[in-house]
C-alpha cells in the first residue's frame, strides 16, 4: 500500500509518499480500504516530533479515516452489525494517512446517510473529542451557554453545530471578521473576534454579567485566567490543547467561590474500551442528527493524493493547517493508484 510517512521531524515536506506493507488486523479489528483521511492538529505535532504515537500504534500519521471494510474479525464484525463492503469511518491511534488502515471494530461508525467518504473522514477525531469533552466532561446541558475558543477549527465547527443541535446557546471566538461570520453561519449565537475584542469582557456582556457555563479551550496559557473570570457559578472549563502554552496563572479564590471545575483530557492514548463507549453514545445520540442534516459537514479543502508516487498532498494539507486560514476540516482524498 501507499502511505505518507514522517521521514524526520521538521517542516511539511518531511511527509513523503512511500510503499509500506499492508497492515494485518487482529482480534477485534478490521481493515479499511481508505477513501479519505482526515488531517488534524495532532498530526502536525507528530510531524514536528512533539506528539509521538502511543506504544503499539502505527508510526504513520493520521487519526481518522473513511472507506470500505475489506477484511476483519468475523465475530467482532457480526457483534457490531458490520459486513465486508460496508462504508465506515473510524478513529485510530495512527496509520490514517494510508490506502489501508486497521481499526478496532468498536471505534468504527457507519458513514452517515447522505455523506460522502470525504465528508465522513472528518468526523471521528472531532466528534469523539467534542462529545467526550463538551458533553461528558463538561456536562453541557440544553439551555446552558457554551464558549468555544477557535470556532472555525475542525473541533470548533463541530462543537458549534452539535451544541446548537442539542439545545445550547453558543458563543464562539475566531481570529478575523470573516471567521466570525462563518461561526454565525454555522449557528453560533455570538462570535467574538479575539484580535480586536476582549473575549472575557464580551462573554460577560453577552450573558449580562452571569458568565458562561462551559468553555472548550484549545489555547490554555494566559487564556485560563480570563476563562476563570468569565465562567458562571458551577461553570466548567475543559482544556483539550495548549497552543498558547502550558503555564497558566489563575485566581484560585474564584475557583472556590464560584465552585468551578477545571479539567482537561487527551484522547489518542485512551483505551479501546473508553473510545468504544464514546462511539456507542455518538451512534445513539449524534448520528441521527447527521443523517437528518441537523448537523452538516464543513470541509475547507480536499487534497487529492492521486496516482503519482511523488504526491505532496499531505505536505500541502499540513501547510494549510499551520497557516490557520482554514474553516472546518482538511481531508486527503485517496484516488486509486
Amino acid at each position: 500500500m501507499r502511505a505518507f510517512e514522517i521521514t524526520s521531524p521538521g517542516a511539511p515536506d518531511v511527509l513523503r509518499l512511500v510503499d509500506r506493507p499492508a497492515p494485518k488486523f487482529g482480534a477485534g479489528e478490521l481493515c479499511i480500504r481508505v477513501s479519505a483521511s482526515g488531517v488534524n492538529r495532532p498530526d502536525v505535532l507528530q510531524r514536528l516530533g512533539k506528539y509521538p504515537a502511543p506504544a503499539g500504534a502505527s508510526d504513520i500519521p493520521g487519526l481518522e479515516v473513511a472507506g470500505t471494510i475489506v477484511e476483519g474479525d468475523a465475530e467482532a464484525l457480526e457483534r457490531a452489525g458490520f459486513r465486508l463492503g460496508d462504508r465506515v469511518c473510524a478513529l485510530v491511534a495512527g496509520g490514517g494517512y494510508a490506502e489501508l488502515c486497521v481499526a478496532p471494530v468498536a471505534q468504527c461508525l457507519p458513514v452517515p446517510e447522505g455523506w460522502s467518504d470525504v465528508e465522513a473522514a472528518g468526523l471521528p477525531e472531532t466528534y469523539f473529542t467534542v462529545w467526550s469533552n463538551v458533553f461528558e466532561r463538561g456536562r453541557l446541558q440544553s439551555g446552558e451557554v457554551l464558549l468555544v475558543q477557535g470556532g472555525t477549527s475542525g473541533i470548533g465547527v463541530t462543537a458549534i453545530q452539535l451544541a446548537k443541535a442539542l439545545g445550547a446557546t453558543v458563543i464562539a471566538t475566531a481570529g478575523s471578521d470573516q471567521k466570525c461570520a462563518a461561526c454565525l453561519k454555522l449557528g453560533a449565537d455570538w462570535a467574538i473576534n479575539y484580535r480586536t475584542q476582549d473575549f472575557e469582557a464580551e462573554a460577560m456582556r453577552i450573558t449580562d454579567g452571569r458568565g458562561v457555563d462551559v468553555i472548550l479551550d484549545m489555547v490554555a496559557g494566559a487564556y485560563v485566567a480570563k476563562e476563570v473570570q468569565c465562567l458562571a457559578d458551577d461553570g466548567r472549563l475543559v482544556i483539550i490543547a495548549v497552543q498558547g502554552g502550558v503555564q497558566s496563572e489563575v485566581n484560585a479564590g474564584l475557583i472556590l467561590r464560584k465552585r468551578l471545575t477545571v479539567t482537561g483530557s487527551t484522547l489518542r492514548a485512551r483505551s479501546v474500551a473508553f473510545k468504544a463507549a464514546i462511539a456507542s453514545a455518538l451512534r445513539e445520540r449524534v448520528w441521527p442528527l447527521l443523517s437528518g442534516a441537523r448537523v452538516n459537514p464543513v470541509v475547507h479543502q480536499v487534497f487529492t493524493v492521486g496516482s503519482s508516487q511523488t504526491s505532496d498532498a499531505a505536505a500541502q494539507a499540513h501547510a494549510v493547517m499551520e497557516s490557520n486560514e482554514h474553516i472546518g476540516k482538511l481531508v486527503l482524498n485517496w484516488e486509486p493508484a
